[in-house]
């Protein structure tokens, strides 16, 4: 397939082309969607080869025997991450939202501290709230343009009440891909304040050369306390799907999730396995490898073109296809900027403060799209900017 093609997808249902304009004035006939995090790529031929065998039997009925889809994520994660896992240690969530939500209802109680290292995926504090525990915001200073964990300020805002951890790896918005050695010291963390540590790892596929993705379950002494989440739904944009692996290892924790599961009456979709068993597949590696040389192209651009506007940074991008784009150099307040963004530039990208605390001056901008339209972003964005030239 090619990248560069150019899909509509206004007028599909999609909350990406046809939310944009309530959600941020910004008309679909002639504005550009970079907020939702799907791509504009069509997946491998292999999942839709799946769906259309669906199609040709001609009955949706529940899905059984599991053993196959099981069997593609253990060969996908050992293959691809170098991680080997128990394929019964695997639970299917409806997404890893509802993967998120679930561990916060199965390993913590109304009231208790949910530690994130802010700025965040937002969706984490929304769930965190919504099910009447704490979010706690530990923000991420910025070193050499990049996050970093400052675990000695991270340990004075512990109070005792926090008992989970929720860490974004590699990590959205900022993109970066944590070293072992910052793994390490997060699973030390976790221990010294005996948290639970769910580690979202939906990106890991999407990781550019120079840079290598540890699974956290690689990281020693760390079993007993781990939930891994991970899904081919932001790999192979396939999100409508709803399908996430939650992977336990440890029977403790394993049996508490899966009451809540079952007293919960939650079980797959028959379509998002049939889809999942499919990409996880020499097939769908070869895609991957082909849609992140793609991405890197596309990172280049965008990079080169938001380097050009004074006042604006965008944090190096070592995994995921979401930029952090830093506007605090303008001047201008979060209402001039947005505004110049979205009436003037007609973009549509995640607002900062949605993500926590840090995300104070930043817009997210979804570069997985064909570059025709990266490279019309870039030049709306030097236009909406240039008396700043």
């Amino acid at each position: 397939m090619s990248f560069d093609e150019i899909i509509d997808r206004t007028n599909t249902h999609s909350v990406k082309w046809d939310m944009m304009e309530p959600i941020y004035g910004v008309p679909p006939g002639d504005g550009i969607a970079m907020w939702v995090a799907d791509m504009d790529f069509r997946p491998p031929d292999c999942v839709n080869r799946a769906v259309a065998g669906m199609q040709a039997h001609g009955i949706y009925g529940y899905f059984g025997d599991d053993r196959p889809y099981r069997e593609a994520i253990r060969w996908w994660m050992e293959t691809r991450h170098g991680w080997q896992l128990d394929p019964e240690h695997v639970f299917t969530t409806q997404g890893l939202v509802n993967g998120t939500a679930m561990c916060v209802d199965a390993f913590t109680d109304p009231g208790d501290g949910v530690v994130l290292f802010t700025p965040v995926y937002h969706a984490f504090a929304r769930v965190i709230t919504a099910a009447g525990r704490e979010v706690v915001q530990c923000e991420m200073p910025v070193e050499d343009g990049k996050y970093v964990l400052d675990f000695d300020a991270f340990d004075a805002a512990m109070t005792g009440r926090e008992k989970m951890l929720v860490l974004c790896s590699p990590h959205n918005p900022g993109g970066r891909v944590w070293t072992r050695s910052e793994l390490e010291g997060v699973a030390d963390f976790a221990r010294r304040h005996d948290l639970i540590l769910v580690s979202d790892e939906i990106h890991h596929d999407l990781v550019f050369p120079g840079e290598s993705h540890t699974p956290m379950a690689l990281i020693d002494g760390i079993a007993d306390r781990l939930v891994m989440m991970t899904a081919t739904t932001k790999t192979f944009n396939i999100a409508g799907s709803h399908v996430g692996n939650v992977t336990i290892a440890d029977e403790g924790l394993r049996a508490r999730f899966g009451a809540r599961m079952a007293a919960l009456g939650l079980s797959p979709n028959s379509f998002g396995l049939h889809m999942a068993t499919a990409a996880y597949s020499t097939e769908g590696a070869a895609w991957v490898d082909d849609l992140v040389a793609y991405l890197d192209g596309n990172r280049r651009v965008f990079d080169e073109g938001i380097a050009a506007i004074p006042g604006l940074h965008s944090m190096p991008l070592e995994a995921t296809y979401l930029s952090w784009v830093d506007f605090s150099g303008t001047g201008l307040t979060r209402a001039e900027l947005t505004g110049r963004v979205q009436k003037d530039a007609r973009i549509a990208a995640n607002h900062g403060p949605t993500f926590g605390k840090g995300g104070e001056s930043f817009l997210r901008f979804n570069i997985a799209t064909p570059r025709k339209r990266v490279e019309e972003a870039v030049e709306r964005l030097q236009s909406a900017f240039a008396d700043l030239q």
